[in-house]
């Protein structure tokens, strides 16, 4: 771990003892104690720590992990964070429009024996309330399914060695992501739950 900083190291490596080691557990219960639940809060509230220095060194342990392996599943889905009636800011609508929280999308990285190898990104993003239209402005949410194949892309050129296989549910089928892949002329295989019918090119139905 390198924040720049010996004691947000110290601090990054203990917090994250102390919440692997009871995952469903509040950080107050986690901590175990108000000096170092005060810590963990003060730590939180770093603006000048990014997640991503967070997660560098277990990305770079989980490419390491990867190599190891001819074949390795990068599965991608999305989960709700619910912190509905918590005062917190940047939240926005979850599946129903009152609910409040955020979004964590996730590229998750298994051997075919099922072996966790570690994740190696997460898109994040809070929803904007609909208009009166009914309509969401925002970025296109569909962007993190081909953010997520261009990641797994870019990792592919290090691991020549191994085969990686972008697999996902039917959110994921979409054009944008197959003809991305075709014109990065596939580094990385895709599997995708099918949601369309489609035509196929010598005739007939996908179905």
């Amino acid at each position: 771990m390198d924040l720049g900083d010996r004691r947000l190291d110290k601090r990054t490596v203990l917090l994250a003892e102390r919440m692997a080691a009871n995952p469903m557990a509040s950080i107050p219960q986690a901590c175990g104690g108000w000096a170092e639940t005060q810590a963990a809060y003060r730590f939180l509230s770093q603006d000048d720590v990014e997640w991503e220095a967070i997660l560098a060194p277990h990305w770079r342990s989980s490419e390491a992990r990867m190599r190891a392996h001819p074949v390795v599943l990068c599965l991608q889905d999305t989960t709700e964070l619910d912190f509905n009636g918590q005062g917190i800011a940047g939240l926005g609508p979850l599946s129903y429009e009152a609910q409040r929280g955020m979004y964590v999308h996730p590229t998750y990285a298994v051997s075919p024996e099922r072996e966790p190898l570690g994740v190696l990104d997460a898109w994040m993003w809070a929803r904007e309330p609909k208009d009166a239209d009914g309509q969401r402005g925002g970025l296109l949410e569909s962007t993190r399914w081909t953010e997520g194949y261009m990641r797994i892309a870019e990792l592919a050129a290090s691991l020549p060695d191994t085969r990686l296989v972008y697999v996902a549910d039917r959110e994921a089928d979409i054009v944008a992501l197959m003809a991305q892949a075709r014109d990065l002329e596939h580094p990385a295989d895709w599997l995708v739950r099918s949601q369309h019918n489609r035509a196929l090119p010598e005739g007939g139905k996908l179905w």
